[in-house]
Order: structure tokens, then C-alpha cells, then sequence
């Protein structure tokens, strides 16, 4: 079975074909730039065929026609005709309380989508133009939704309510609901497979760390909290977003500055972070080298980062009732040893402890744990697409 995962922004759209008999990339790209001047389209197969082309691109439905000629080309192609992909499986960013999992995209789904957009305004928009553009251009072929806030609907009430008058959750469903849980729910349960041991009798915090970060407490297969919010500027310090703030800040500055929700939406989620803290940059690479070189803002944005992922483990290890594994996923917990050694110092207590010559590693599914850890510490990429690719056979082989 092939299957096109699809990740759809408002001028780009990401995609991957997937055999899921192997569970192997055949072939995967980005159309870029729809509807400005100078489209293109970026197109690499398993075996190394590569095309960077420009082509006019109107819109998404445009872009889906030229990926969909590119997977067919003579050339560049690894499938002979369109009757070779089974299902399409999207990324949708907000679910809200109406999908707690992936689905099957009919005319009622798309209604409850549209109704989602005031939730994630930046995020849904695109992801629901890219499953009207695949509806257009394959008809016959199942479309399925997977929603990044799924996997966090299993938190109990009294971890999602916020200290607000009531009516405002009853009115406008303001609550918290978490991102990234396809990762989150990926990575535990690659977790569980690396340890040898089944879901429900774990206790996980999964660290989701890059340019936008969330923690989750995993029990027993299941989110009982998370980190980010009701939307993903809550929580962790990130690159340029100030996550959790007194809230007191924002309008105490909006009336200093004289500035616009907009203009303070803007500052929050663009201008704040790692970046407002070292000057320097969001990539956390940047802040390595300027380290280096002396720089203590630098310095300072790396331990406040951290601090709080540590502040995290420690709370949603309280909030299980003990933890079993601790994993580390996304850009930074990938590929920076020095951050986890920064962030599991000081967790010895929990019965933390990293080898050093094992944490010494980039981007590989790894135990970087002593022998004799009570608690093990793993590295595993995430791979989001092929996350929602078993989604998307699970209920096409359901149907």
C-alpha cells in the first residue's frame, strides 16, 4: 500500500509517498511559493533522483496537479499511475474537542474543520485548502485527517481547564489543548518498542525540542498533560516564542509601549524567546558558537531553556506518580548532546543518570543511559509523516 502524506502550508505543501509494505520513503518534496511569483517544486526519490523546477502554481490544487505529474514522470517518478496511491493523509494543526482521533474526511468533517479555523486562524486555514485541493485533483481517493491535538484529548479535566470564569470554556472552548502529539505519540510508542516493554505500564515524558518545543506526560499510553496550551505559545522558552509568562506582562507592556494586540501577538510569538534573551539568534546552533566566543546572553538563553524543560520532567514526573523513561526528540533533542546532559543534570534523584560517551551521539534511536539508570534517558527522531501514514492505513484497512 502507498500512501501520500500531505502537509500543507498557506504557500507551501510538503509531501511524502510512503510504502507501508517496507514503511519506506519512496519518494518525497515541496511545492513552494503557490501563488507568488517564481513557484517551484523540489522533488527527490528514494534513490537519489533529484528536480528543483520552476512551475506556475496558482494555488494549492495547482500544486497538488504538479506533484502528482512529478510522482508519475518518466524521469523522476516512482509510481506508473495516481491508481497506485490508496489514501492521502494530512496534517491538521486543531482538532479541537471534536476529533480526539484521526478520521475519515467527509463533507460532515470538513464542516467541524471549518468551524476549528478561530482555534488555529494561521495553522487550519491551509491544511483545509490542501484537502480541497487533493479532493479536486483525486476524487476516488480516501483523504483522511490527522490532527496534531488528538493525542493530548486523553488529559483529564482538571490538567485542561483554565482558573477562568467558566462560561468562557462553555462559550468559546478555551482550555488547553497541546501540539505536536503526533511526535509525542510516535516517539512514546518507540519508546516502549526500544524498552522491551507494552505502553500501558509506562510512565513517559516526551521532550518535543526545536524551534517550537512541548513536553508531554505520557501514563500508561495516554497524554494526561502537556505543555503547551491553548495555543503553542505556552510552555517552554522557544526560539522566538516567550511561552509561559505572568500574564500581567502583557498588558502592563501593551500600555507602556502603547501597542495593538496584533503588534503584542507579534512580539510574543516572533520577537521573544531564546532570540530576545541572547540577541543573537533562534537557532540554537547560533547560541552554541556564540557560547563559544563568550557570549553570556547566549549562555543565559541556553540555561533558561533548560531550566525549564527540567522544571517540566520534574512536574509531570509528580503528576504520574514516578517515570520510567525520558525521551528526546526534534531538532535540538536530537542532535544536541550538551542540551540533554544541561537538561537531566540535577534529576539524579528521579534515578537519572547519562553516559556521556553514549550521549556523545546525532540523530539516532539511542539509550544514552548508565547501565544501572532507574530511569532511561532515549534519543528517537520523530518521523511525523510516517506517524500519519500508519494513521491513514489504519482507517483505510478499517473501512
Amino acid at each position: 500500500m502507498k500512501i501520500l502524506v500531505v502537509n500543507a502550508g498557506s504557500s507551501s505543501l510538503k509531501y511524502q509517498l510512503i510504502s507501508m509494505t517496507e514503511e519506506v520513503v519512496l519518494a518525497k518534496g515541496l511545492c513552494d511559493r503557490i501563488g507568488l511569483p517564481g513557484s517551484l517544486i523540489k522533488h527527490k526519490t528514494f534513490d537519489d533522483r533529484a528536480v528543483t523546477k520552476e512551475i506556475e502554481m496558482k494555488d494549492h490544487k495547482d500544486a497538488i496537479a504538479s506533484l502528482i505529474r512529478v510522482l508519475t514522470h518518466e524521469q523522476w517518478g516512482v509510481i506508473k499511475t495516481l491508481d497506485e496511491i490508496k489514501a492521502v493523509g494530512h496534517r491538521v494543526v486543531h482538532g479541537g474537542e471534536k476529533f480526539f482521533k484521526s478520521v475519515v474526511i467527509d463533507e460532515e468533517v470538513m464542516k467541524t474543520l471549518e468551524e476549528c479555523v478561530e482555534l488555529a486562524p494561521l495553522h487550519n486555514p491551509p491544511n483545509i485548502t490542501g484537502i480541497k485541493a487533493c479532493k479536486h485533483n483525486m476524487p476516488n481517493v480516501p483523504q483522511i485527517a490527522v490532527f496534531d491535538t488528538a493525542f493530548h484529548q486523553t488529559m483529564p479535566k482538571k490538567a485542561f481547564i483554565y482558573a477562568l470564569p467558566y462560561e468562557y470554556y462553555k462559550k468559546y472552548k478555551l482550555r488547553k489543548y497541546g501540539f505536536h502529539g503526533t511526535s509525542h505519540k510516535y516517539v512514546s510508542e518507540r519508546a516502549a518498542h526500544l524498552l522491551g516493554r507494552p505502553t500501558d505500564k509506562l510512565k513517559i515524558v516526551t521532550c518535543h525540542l526545536g524551534n517550537g518545543s512541548s513536553i508531554a506526560a505520557v501514563d500508561c499510553g495516554k497524554t494526561v498533560d502537556t505543555s503547551m496550551g491553548f495555543t503553542p505559545l505556552d510552555g517552554l522558552a522557544m526560539g522566538t516564542r516567550c511561552g509561559t509568562i505572568d500574564p500581567a506582562v502583557v498588558t502592563y507592556i501593551m500600555n507602556k509601549e502603547g501597542l495593538t494586540t496584533e503588534q503584542m501577538d507579534a512580539i510574543m510569538n516572533k520577537e521573544s524567546g531564546v532570540l530576545a534573551i541572547s540577541g543573537v539568534s533562534s537557532d540554537f546552533r547560533d547560541l552554541d558558537t556564540a557560547v563559544e566566543q563568550g557570549n553570556e546572553r547566549a549562555k543565559l538563553a541556553l540555561e533558561v531553556f533548560a531550566y525549564q524543560v527540567k522544571k517540566f520532567i520534574g512536574s509531570y514526573a509528580c503528576a504520574m506518580g514516578g517515570l520510567d523513561a525520558i525521551v528526546f526528540t526534534a531538532g535540538i533533542g536530537e542532535n544536541n548532546g550538551v542540551m540533554r546532559t544541561m537538561v537531566c543534570e540535577g534529576l539524579e534523584f528521579l534515578g537519572v543518570s547519562i553516559d556521556e560517551t553514549k550521549n556523545n551521539t546525532r540523530g539516532i534511536e539511542i539509550d544514552v543511559s548508565k547501565d544501572d539508570a532507574k530511569v532511561r534517558v532515549l534519543v528517537i527522531p520523530t518521523n511525523e509523516e510516517l506517524a500519519i501514514a500508519k494513521e491513514t492505513k489504519k482507517l483505510v484497512c478499517e473501512c
